[in-house]
C-alpha cells in the first residue's frame, strides 16, 4: 500500500520535472527566436504583454506543438511509472499542465487561434499520453 502511494507520487514528480525541463527548453528557444530588446524590463508586465503581442505566428504554432508534445510525454511518463499504470497519474499531470497554460493565456495577449489550438492539443495529449502509457491490456489477444 505505502509502496504504491510512493510510486504514484514519484511518477507525478518525475513527469513534472520532465515537463519543467521541456518548458524551460521551449522558453530558451523562444528567447533566441524572439528575444526581448535589451532596454526592455522583463519584470514590467505591460512590456511583456507588448512583446508577446509581437511574437511571430509561425513560432506560436511551433510552441503549440512543443507544449503539446510536453503534455503528451509527461502524461505518458506519469501513467507508465505510476502504480498499476493507472491513468489517473497522467490525467493529474496533464490537468496541472493544462491549468498552467490556461493561466498563462489569461495573463498574456495571445491570438485566439493559439488559445484554441492549445486547449485542443492539450486535451488530445492528455488522452493519448495516458492511453498509450497504460500499454497493452494483459487480457488483450496475442497475435
Amino acid at each position: 500500500m505505502i509502496g504504491s502511494i510512493v510510486r504514484s507520487a514519484a511518477s507525478i514528480v518525475v513527469s513534472l520535472m520532465f515537463a519543467m525541463a521541456m518548458i524551460v527548453t521551449v522558453e530558451g528557444i523562444g528567447a533566441i527566436v524572439h528575444p526581448f530588446p535589451p532596454e526592455v524590463d522583463t519584470n514590467d508586465i505591460e512590456a511583456v504583454k507588448a512583446h508577446v503581442a509581437r511574437c511571430p505566428a509561425w513560432f506560436l504554432g511551433v510552441v503549440v506543438v512543443l507544449w503539446g508534445f510536453t503534455t503528451f510525454a509527461s502524461a505518458w511518463i506519469a501513467t507508465r511509472l505510476g502504480a498499476g499504470r493507472h491513468p489517473a497519474h497522467g490525467i493529474v499531470v496533464g490537468l496541472m499542465l493544462l491549468l498552467a497554460v490556461v493561466m498563462n493565456m489569461l495573463m498574456l495577449p495571445y491570438p485566439v487561434w493559439f488559445e484554441v489550438a492549445n486547449l485542443v492539443t492539450f486535451s488530445l495529449a492528455i488522452y493519448w499520453g495516458t492511453k498509450l502509457g497504460r500499454g497493452r491490456s494483459p487480457n488483450a489477444e496475442k497475435t
